[in-house]
Parts: C-alpha cells; sequence; structure tokens
C-alpha cells in the first residue's frame, strides 16, 4: 500500500512585519510519499468477490438441465412402460401358476375321511345358523375342474352332477349321503363371466323354505 503524507512545516526565517504589527511565521509545505506493503492486497476483496461471482455462474443449472431433450423423455417413458409390462406379465405368470397348482389339488380327492368331512360340514351349518342364515356357500372353485367347464351346470342340464371331478364332485357325495336325507339342499351356480363365458362356480347348502 502507498501513502502520501502532508506535513506543515515552521519556515527559520521571519517575514516582513503587516500593517498591524504582528510578525508572520511563513509555513512551508512538505509531502512525504511513502511505499509499503500489507498482509491483504487491496485487490484481495475484488478477487474474492470475482471468484464468488463465477462459482456462482458455474453451478447454475443450464437450459438443457432445466428442458431435456424431448426425444430424451421419450425414451425415458418408453422404458418406464416396458417396465410396467414386465411386472404386469410377472404377476400374471405368478396368478396362472397358482391357479394350475390349485386346479391339480382340487382335482384330487381330498384325502379327509367320511367323520372328518360331516364334522366340516356340520360346522359351516351351524355358524351360519347362529348367524341368522338360511344358507350358505361352502365352496368356489373354477369350470376347470368339470368335465365340460360348465357348460352343463350353466344350463341346468339333467345328469350336470356326473360333470364334476376332485372335490366338487366330494361335496356333492356328502349332500347325497348325509345332507340330502335331512332336508338340505344343494345348488351348483355359475357366479362370474369373464370375458362373457362361464367362469368360476359356487357351491351353496340351504336349509329354509
Amino acid at each position: 500500500m502507498n501513502l502520501l503524507v502532508q506535513l506543515s512545516l515552521p519556515e527559520t526565517t521571519l517575514a516582513a512585519r503587516d500593517l498591524v504589527g504582528t510578525v508572520r511565521t511563513p509555513v512551508r509545505i512538505c509531502l512525504i510519499w511513502i511505499k509499503g506493503t500489507t498482509s491483504t492486497p487491496p485487490s484481495l476483496m475484488a478477487t474474492l468477490k470475482q471468484n464468488s461471482h463465477s462459482g456462482a455462474l458455474s453451478h447454475a443449472p443450464s437450459i438443457d438441465d432445466l428442458i431435456p431433450n424431448a426425444k430424451q423423455i421419450q425414451k425415458e417413458a418408453a422404458l418406464k412402460e416396458a417396465e410396467k409390462a414386465e411386472g404386469y406379465a410377472r404377476l400374471v405368470a405368478a396368478a396362472e401358476s397358482e391357479k394350475r397348482a390349485l386346479i391339480e389339488r382340487l382335482s384330487r380327492p381330498s384325502g379327509k375321511s367320511e367323520e372328518e368331512k360331516v364334522q366340516l360340514a356340520s360346522a359351516v351349518i351351524q355358524r351360519a345358523v347362529r348367524n341368522g342364515l338360511t344358507e350358505v356357500q361352502v365352496y368356489r372353485f373354477p369350470n376347470s375342474l368339470c368335465t365340460d367347464k360348465g357348460r352343463a351346470i350353466n344350463q341346468q342340464e339333467p345328469g350336470w352332477e356326473n360333470t364334476l371331478t376332485g372335490i366338487p364332485k366330494e361335496i356333492f357325495q356328502l349332500w347325497t349321503d348325509y345332507l340330502k336325507p335331512r332336508g338340505y339342499r344343494i345348488g351348483y351356480q355359475i357366479i362370474d363371466y369373464p370375458g362373457g363365458v362361464p367362469g368360476d362356480i359356487a357351491i351353496t347348502i340351504a336349509w329354509g323354505d
């Protein structure tokens, strides 16, 4: 930093008297130029401001960041749709696998004894009676457990019971042997029509008028 210092020094010689008799001492002015350094250069603040301004500009989002390319957006959207389709396909495949396993299991005999079947039927009926019901759905099964996919049941054709297989057939036989002689009725009815074709079938036991 450079300093300019002004000093006022009195003259050593006497000047002439003025009109009122006062002695005037002329003043000599000296200028001293001091050159030196300091720990903080005067340009540092300006440098810091400039760097701060430059840094702010470098971190500012560009127009490409704010408005991405339309083709890139389309590509990302297509990828997301593909992921959704893949996930849906996995869910469908898992549901179909579970359905096949269920049909395979239901198409085989239950393995329960006659006594176990009667006790199970009794528990279901008594619970429905306590709830004030006069009928109860005891089973639901896919139409693939019928040899004609449920066509005879849907048309209520005579002999429709002969199309039953697996557990649905066991339930019909249980009704014939134990429930029918005691005044219970049984019904097999298509309860949904996916795509306009017969779907699942419900088995209902009734005892009311």
